[in-house]
């Protein structure tokens, strides 16, 4: 009986000192996790970059990766400058035809931002323009235009077109390397919206042609 008993006391203390040590190592790892850095501030978590997306495909590489976000901040920065660009080339237009497809585009371009930011999204990153010096000299030539030719004149519909179709061009070359860099790294939603803004700007461009074509160069032809 009193070996027993014994026993009993052993097996009771072993218990409690094993508590205790569990109970030492998770408050000592608990600590770790949170302490202060050696400059006395609490380390924030490190967020994940866009090359750890789970969409990426896994053989990526980080250049081309960065290329993608740079050219992405890119016409990022150009859609952005269309929306402040366009109300004035609508404003200068004399065709009601030029005006109404310049006005719908102004809609679709607000989309066009809009979607840009999805994709940024998509990467786990946050929308950031990239200052585009194509489109800044684009829209400077589209004001050149407006200030060389004669106010309510066909001639000047004429510049603003071919103005236009210039920003058109330069968008279609941008969203179609895109879109097939989206491709080659597996980001298969961010081809869907790329693909999508890039046949919204074909349509545009060939709204202008057939605007031009039919009606306001034959117009211009005949002013003095």
């Amino acid at each position: 009986m009193i070996l027993s008993c014994q026993f009993d006391k052993f097996t009771i203390f072993f218990a409690m000192q094993k508590n205790t040590a569990a109970t030492h190592s998770q408050t000592h790892s608990h600590k770790n996790s949170t302490a202060p850095a050696k400059n006395g501030t609490t380390p924030k978590p490190v967020a994940n970059d866009a090359s750890s997306s789970p969409a990426l495909a896994n053989d990526t590489e980080p250049g081309l990766l960065e290329l993608f976000l740079s050219e992405l901040r890119d016409i990022y920065w150009a859609e952005n400058q269309l929306v402040m660009a366009l109300p004035k080339m609508k404003a200068a237009s004399t065709s009601k035809k030029l005006a109404k497809a310049i006005s719908d585009h102004l809609e679709q371009t607000k989309g066009h931002v809009t979607r840009l930011e999805k994709v940024f999204q998509l990467l786990g990153q946050q929308p950031r323009a990239k200052k585009c010096d194509a489109m800044e000299g684009l829209s400077k030539e589209g004001e050149a235009v407006i200030e060389s030719t004669m106010p309510g004149s066909a001639t000047r519909d004429v510049g603003i077109i071919i103005a236009s179709q210039k920003v058109e061009h330069y968008e279609i070359a941008a969203y179609g390397g895109l879109a097939q860099l989206a491709r080659t790294m597996g980001l298969e939603d961010a081809v869907a919206l790329l693909e999508q803004t890039l046949a919204e700007e074909k349509a545009s461009d060939s709204l202008l042609t057939d605007i031009a074509e039919n009606d306001i160069n034959y117009q211009a032809s005949k002013e003095d």
